[in-house]
């Protein structure tokens, strides 16, 4: 992850271990601000109709109530356990087993970004079932009654799934999660390495840096991820029986190519503060550590 290489560099002697829990739980913290707008761009990637994000928030607290916009949150906690975690520990065993075969020689640029797709593409197959539940969950709400599948929570999403539709089903939409993922780590890596640097000729070292840093990455990471995003949701909450293929042939076929960036602004309303809420939460994790051991 881009924020891990502006993280102290007393980070490297946190015991692995903690590396990975204390990634899993600044992600689980930055969800549970941030779990609306995960809500609401899943609404609109599966909306075929043009509306606002303001409308489909509007929408979905006048039908379903203000805090059916936390629906999902057990999974996407879940998520943020099983793939963050993954992603920001691999990222740092890789990061570091590359300085002790180097003579501790830092990686360079296209050497980290090597590190961070790879980070992220494990992370994410890890996470897919995960995935696949809160995609589910949150589109729940905009099923006709008869047709909701009514999941009490990650669990029952889990088993049911298993017990309904096969284990396989789980890794359903696999492919495009792990290929999101390598793109957004990418994307990631460079755009906040760069902004960061060029603000911090006009801002101090600090929050507001990484904030600022964040969001500029964010932008980019959205504009680069959001059409594999998009099919992967499709994938993810199509019908028993429905091919890979056949949901995108039918997404570009009916709803056409910008159909790809539909929910750009909660999608990136989300990643950045999650950029930002995740890193702030590891610092303070960190910062913890170092004055309490």
């Amino acid at each position: 992850m881009a924020q891990t290489s502006s993280v102290p560099a007393k980070e490297r002697y946190i015991p692995n271990a903690l590396k990975f829990a204390f990634g899993g739980l600044a992600g689980m913290s930055a969800t549970c601000v941030v779990q609306p707008l995960d809500l609401i761009k899943t609404r609109m990637q599966l909306s075929g109709g043009g509306r606002s994000s303001f409308t489909v928030a509007g929408e979905i607290v006048a039908r379903e109530g203000f805090f059916s916009l936390y629906t999902g949150l057990s999974a996407g906690l879940l998520r943020q356990a099983t793939y963050t975690t993954s992603r920001l520990g691999v990222y740092n065993w890789l990061f570091d087993m590359y300085k002790e075969q180097n003579a501790g020689a830092t990686p360079s640029f296209g050497t980290k970004t090597l590190l961070g797709v790879a980070a992220g593409g494990t992370g994410a197959f890890v996470g897919t079932p995960a995935e696949v539940a809160l995609i589910r969950m949150t589109a729940d709400g905009r099923l006709p009654v008869e047709q909701r599948r009514n999941y009490k929570n990650v669990v029952d999403a889990l088993v049911r799934i298993v017990k309904e539709e096969g284990t396989v089903k789980l890794w359903r939409g696999a492919t495009p999660t792990v290929g999101r993922a390598m793109v957004v780590n990418a994307a990631q890596l460079g755009t906040y390495s760069q902004a960061r640097e060029i603000f911090l000729g006009y801002i101090s070292e600090g929050i507001f840096l990484h904030f600022c840093a964040s969001m500029v990455s964010g932008l980019i990471t959205t504009i680069a991820s959001m059409p594999v995003d998009i099919i992967k949701t499709k994938i993810q909450n199509a019908a028993k029986g429905e091919s890979q293929l056949s949901v995108v042939t039918n997404l570009l076929r009916t709803e056409g190519v910008f159909s790809l960036w539909k929910g750009f602004l909660p999608y990136y309303a989300r990643l950045g503060p999650h950029t930002v809420l995740t890193f702030i939460a590891l610092e303070q994790m960190n910062a913890a550590y170092f004055k309490y051991t």
